[in-house]
């Protein structure tokens, strides 16, 4: 079987988790990934904790399977051409630099579709390839903030430090909305011929999440506020409870039908008309801290109402349902202790992926040159720089 995005060719100048992520979810699903790295040292992640003896980090591997390695110097002559010829022969290019740092190369858009009028270049930014913050550095952690994302978590009246310690921005904001983006672009491209510039900023992203919530206030809900919202702690039929023991639940019982399950479950009928009371939080608080998290997960499994446990620690890749879906697998690597390493799959699956381990540094330069067409002498100037 086929994989539905066979015959498609990116290359990737992103570095660390946005870029490089999206890019993973389209390798999984056929595409043809080149990384276009910096000769000296890469992408930055290969150098993050935890590393795997000499055979760079845990977190590379990780994100670049199923990709190959161009090492290339794009501030040299050698490198900036070498990086055009690869431009003529692909259909994506996706890049993470801050606005402006292309351009600056001698690597505009309108200088890479002088080389291929089909190709699209997708720019995944902080704030934007706009606005008057476009070129203000960041990480994840900022964009949320400045999305509103942080300011709506945690507890009322609770500190600003409560977030959820994923990366918000760089994956939802980042790397799903550039893939949406990319294969929406490749669409349009069969109907056009031509190419476009995708312009995916991770606060846009981020702020997208809170569309339903905005809706609310916009509404006539009031301001968004940390921890009172319908559901971000305000109703009782949906939030995190804390049991006996310590452990928390997750109650979801948004539906009337699912509430009154839970509520007849727990033999507490007069709580059935009280889902969305605010002022019932207290007594649904009181009935989970008087159970311990076992009880609760038994009647979660026995009952139909939108309970779930929080798990923790080793507990998400020991849970059944996901080792029946295939979640986790090995990834044969005979460079690493043991000759393998522990995945993760990519939530869309169209066709079993390729499972190629991540490439060294630079391990494809020749290969892939010399397949673009790339001069000798650029191909050797490049290589020089490898050594």
């Amino acid at each position: 079987m086929t994989l539905p995005l066979e015959g498609l060719r990116i290359l990737d100048l992103s570095r660390l988790l946005p870029g490089p992520y999206c890019t993973l979810l389209l390798a999984d699903l056929g595409a043809a990934v080149v990384k276009i790295e910096d000769p000296q040292g890469g992408d930055y992640v290969r150098q993050m904790p935890p590393q795997l003896g000499e055979e760079g980090s845990a977190l590379f591997h990780a994100l670049n399977r199923n990709k190959k390695s161009v090492a290339l110097d794009l501030r040299t002559p050698a490198g900036r051409e070498a990086l055009l010829d690869l431009a003529a022969g692909a259909d994506v290019l996706v890049e993470s630099f801050r606005p402006g740092v292309l351009d600056r190369l001698g690597l505009s858009f309108d200088t890479l579709v002088e080389r291929n009028s089909r190709l699209i270049l997708c720019s995944i930014s902080g704030f934007g390839q706009s606005g008057p913050d476009r070129d203000r550095a960041g990480h994840d952690i900022g964009y949320a903030a400045r999305a509103g994302i942080l300011g709506f978590a945690g507890e009322p009246h609770g500190r600003s430090e409560s977030w959820p310690g994923v990366q918000i921005a760089d994956v939802a904001g980042g790397s799903l909305s550039a893939a949406v983006a990319i294969l929406a672009a490749l669409r349009e491209r069969d109907r056009t011929g031509r190419g476009r510039h995708l312009d995916v900023a991770m606060t846009d992203g981020a702020l997208a999440l809170l569309h339903l919530h905005l809706a609310t206030t916009w509404g006539g809900g009031g301001p968004l506020q940390r921890g009172t919202g319908p559901l971000n702690g305000g109703y009782p039929c949906y939030g995190l409870y804390r049991t006996k023991d310590d452990r928390q639940m997750a109650l979801g019982a948004l539906e009337p039908k699912f509430w009154l399950a839970f509520c007849a479950a727990v033999e507490r009928e007069d709580l059935g008309v009280r889902g969305y009371d605010r002022e019932a939080r207290g007594a649904v608080e009181a009935l989970f801290a008087s159970r311990p998290f076992e009880e609760w997960l038994a009647l979660a499994r026995a009952t139909d109402c939108c309970l779930e446990p929080v798990w923790e620690g080793d507990e998400v890749e020991a849970d059944p349902h996901h080792r029946a879906r295939g979640l986790f697998f090995d990834l044969p690597d005979p460079r690493l202790p043991g000759g393998s390493l522990r995945s993760l799959r990519t939530p869309v699956r169209i066709g079993e992926p390729p499972l190629q381990p991540a490439p060294f540094l630079g391990a494809d330069t020749r290969a892939e040159l010399e397949a673009a067409g790339v001069s000798a002498a650029t191909v050797d100037a490049v290589l020089a720089l490898l050594r």
